[in-house]
């Protein structure tokens, strides 16, 4: 641990290629680092003054780590990176979640491993479906739970903020009250089939005339993003282009307007769904959903044109039926009625906005994963396939954002994915996983930890 007159030091360190310096760069507030897709950029380390959620520490980049001779140019540069883990107090071991876990990251993790020093593991590039299932094989390096983040983009950092702060003198962590998540723009966009409302409601929201509105459809043309404040807290609002399905977008600018809008849902933290009330869950906004759930955000269903309806009451015990069975991979998920034109109802929009985020980044402890596991596989066991029963081991849950676990069993593959929906059924029942994606990995092993020291964080 570093003594008290001076800041902690924090060693970046991965094979070539994997986003070190882009980290450093965002960690230190300057591009002090040169950026570039071809390997080898950064020859030799460079320090910088690191700020994240309210904490200082010294941040070094180092070159990417190669299995080379001592002799050569790459060879040289490794024992420049090995200098700097030994003079760092935790070292930030990167690897690419996108391109998953490669041999020459198995070995340097060994290196790190060999070392004894503090290893916090880090899945860079995590930000699509892809980068989550190469966040999952990092398990297997056995340096305890990743953190997954896109350093590019920013997702993630709140995570690598609470890995570090251990590592933190308590005189230290005492300034950093501003760093709370809480005060961080919640960042939410708005998206549905054209001409659902959604840029009336965002003016209803905000209290003012923002966005063009009008009867015709595919007005909005990009991803416009508002800066806001709620009862205190900061959002940042994207009212996107209305959804068409592919067939019907010809014209290039919808093109890219539809493009656009896909990446504020692949950059937003929840998904604000407008669904016109008056022809509620059409095919259009089912395709939306499902892209909002494959994206792994969170999600609140607003239900729109609220003032045009006679019999609440009905309707709104239709579409509960409705949302129930056409949309079970969220099942759960808030239908806050609105009016955009009226304004009724957005104070419990934002609230549903709120708690959603809440649950999207919820964590259970392993030890209450495998306490209800074990009463789950009582009730319920796993069916025997050809004559041998399928045994579910062990429960850990790999990271937030969305919620996803991983079950080490014996045969992943014969599982049926039947029992697979029985248990993220469960979880949504028994730990408020309500309206957000769940992502469960089957792996093949026993306890992956049991038996394995991985590096300390103390």
């Amino acid at each position: 641990m570093p003594t008290e007159h001076r800041p902690l030091r924090v060693a970046i360190v991965g094979r070539p290629n994997v986003g070190k310096s882009t980290l450093f760069n965002r960690l230190v507030g300057k591009r002090l680092a040169l950026v570039d897709d071809q390997p080898g950029v950064t020859r030799d380390w460079r320090e910088g003054e690191g700020h994240l959620a309210g904490l200082d520490f010294t941040v070094i980049d180092t070159a990417g780590l190669e299995d080379a001779g001592p002799q050569t140019l790459a060879g040289r540069m490794r024992k420049q990176t090995e200098a700097a883990v030994a003079a760092a107090d935790v070292s930030l071991f990167l690897i690419d979640a996108r391109a998953g876990v490669t041999p020459l990251d198995r070995h340097f993790a060994e290196v790190l491993r060999a070392t004894g020093r503090p290893v916090i593991l880090v899945a860079n590039k995590a930000e699509s479906r892809k980068g989550e299932v190469g966040a999952i094989e990092a398990y297997d390096l056995g340096l305890g739970d990743p953190v997954t983040l896109s350093a590019e983009h920013g997702n993630g950092m709140g995570d690598l903020a609470d890995a570090l702060v251990p590592f933190i003198d308590a005189d230290d962590t005492a300034a950093g009250d501003d760093g709370d998540k809480s005060q961080q723009p919640l960042k939410v966009a708005i998206v549905g089939r054209p001409n659902a409302g959604k840029s009336t409601l965002v003016n209803a929201i905000i209290g003012e005339e923002r966005m063009l509105t009008g009867p015709e459809a595919g007005i909005t043309r990009d991803a416009i993003a508002v800066d806001w404040t709620w009862q205190g807290r900061g959002f940042r609002l994207y009212d996107t282009a209305g959804l068409r399905r592919k067939a019907r977008v010809e014209a290039k600018l919808e093109k890219l307007a539809v493009s656009d809008t896909l990446r504020a849902i692949q950059f937003a933290e929840v998904v604000i769904l407008v669904v016109d009330v008056t022809m509620p869950f059409e095919k259009q906004d089912l395709q939306i959903a499902d892209l909002i759930e494959q994206e792994g955000r969170a999600i609140v269903i607003a239900l729109d044109k609220w003032d045009t309806v006679d019999d609440r009451q009905k309707t709104r015990g239709e579409i509960n039926e409705m949302a129930k069975r056409l949309l079970p991979q969220i099942a759960g998920v808030a239908l806050v009625p609105v009016s955009g034109l009226t304004g009724e109802g957005l104070d419990k929009l934002m609230e549903a906005v709120i708690a959603a985020d809440a649950v999207w980044n919820r964590r259970v402890s392993t030890g209450q994963l495998n306490r209800w596991l074990a009463g789950m596989i009582e009730r319920h066991p796993p069916p025997a396939v050809s004559g041998r029963r399928l045994k579910l081991r062990y429960m850990t849950q790999a990271k937030a954002r969305p919620p996803t676990f991983i079950v080490f069993c014996s045969r992943p593959d014969a599982l049926p994915e039947a029992y697979t929906r029985y248990l993220v059924n469960g979880m949504r029942a028994d730990f408020d996983f309500g309206g957000t994606p769940i992502r469960v990995m089957l792996r093949k092993g026993e306890n992956p930890f049991a038996g394995r020291r991985p590096a300390s964080r103390k």
